[in-house]
Parts: C-alpha cells; sequence; structure tokens
C-alpha cells in the first residue's frame, strides 16, 4: 500500500512530484459552494453551471442587457477553474461571436478581475456580474494608455469612442447574427 506522502518519481516513474488530493479537494469543495450559491441567487440575466460531470469546466449563459446593442442575445461562455481555485482565476472564454472590444475574434475576454485583480474573495457570481457589466460599459480608456492593456481589439474601441452609434449598429447586427 503506498503512503499519500510518495512521490511519483520514487517509485522511478517519470520525475512529476506527487500531487496531494487536498488542494484539489479544497477547490473542487468551494467551487460547489459557489454553485450552490449562484443556484440559490443567480446574477441578473445569467446562469452557469458545469458542463456534464466536471466540475471544473462550466457552460455559462449571459442574456444582453435591455437598452444595449446586445439587448435579447444570448451569450453562451466556457469557464475552466484551475485546480489551485480560488487561488487562481478562471479561464473565461466567449463561446458566441460577439462585436466588443474586450473580446477578440476567438472569444478570449480581457477583464482585469480575470488577470491582475483577481483576489480569491471573488466568486463565479461575481465574475459573471463584472463580464455582464461590460455589455454595458467596455473597458475603452486603457487603450490611450498602453497598447498592452485593454481593450483587447482597439479598432472597436476606436469605433466606440469616436462614432457610437456606427459602433452600437454594427453590435447590434453581430447580436442578430450570431446570438439568437
Amino acid at each position: 500500500m503506498r503512503s499519500a506522502g510518495i512521490s511519483a518519481s520514487s517509485g522511478g516513474g517519470g520525475g512529476r512530484p506527487w500531487q496531494s488530493t487536498t488542494s484539489v479537494s479544497s477547490s473542487g469543495k468551494r467551487i460547489q459552494k459557489e454553485m450552490a450559491e449562484l443556484n440559490l441567487d443567480p446574477p441578473p440575466d445569467c446562469a452557469a453551471g458545469p458542463k456534464g460531470d466536471n466540475l471544473y469546466h462550466w457552460v455559462s449563459t449571459i442574456i444582453g442587457p435591455p437598452g444595449t446593442p446586445y439587448e435579447g442575445g444570448i451569450y453562451f461562455l466556457d469557464i475552466m477553474f484551475p485546480s489551485d481555485y480560488p487561488f487562481k482565476p478562471p479561464t473565461v472564454v466567449f463561446k458566441t461571436r460577439i462585436y466588443h472590444c474586450n473580446v477578440d475574434s476567438v472569444g478570449n475576454l480581457s477583464l482585469d478581475i480575470l488577470k491582475d485583480r483577481w483576489s480569491p474573495a471573488l466568486t463565479i457570481s461575481k465574475v459573471l456580474l463584472a463580464i455582464r457589466a461590460i455589455f454595458t460599459n467596455p473597458d475603452v480608456c486603457k487603450f490611450f494608455q498602453s497598447i498592452l492593456d485593454n481593450p483587447l481589439v482597439p479598432g472597436i474601441a476606436h469605433l466606440y469612442l469616436a462614432d457610437r452609434a456606427k459602433h452600437d449598429e454594427e453590435a447590434a447586427e453581430w447580436t442578430l447574427r450570431f446570438a439568437r
């Protein structure tokens, strides 16, 4: 019988240290707790839950908020939790195409709380609220501070600032084509 402290490399197998199951189970418990809270009190126009039986891979939907060019659109997102969650942020990718300066052509999302402003105090509900907030308040300001910061798509940010009506028309057209 193997002791829990034996590393995989001690038996001549591979050189990778044995990974503690405690960190995986504590992250799993945290994800389960957040799932229960999300089911009891979901953020407005948002839903999320595990894809199949994989607790670390979720699917989410966000309905485009009223009064925005995304209104009525249904946006699907993939959420991947790292094994060291909540100490590392989840990865969130839009699966539905969207015309937005903070989402690139393959769905990568640029959101500060999913990068340098992540905190273990944040929850998936708060992440969904932050994502929903960029529908009404895109992060275009950092475009002029540094090309490396948000927005992810500078051309869309520039149009948003230069000709908001044209931007909104394009975003609404994408909503009709891809999110309905």
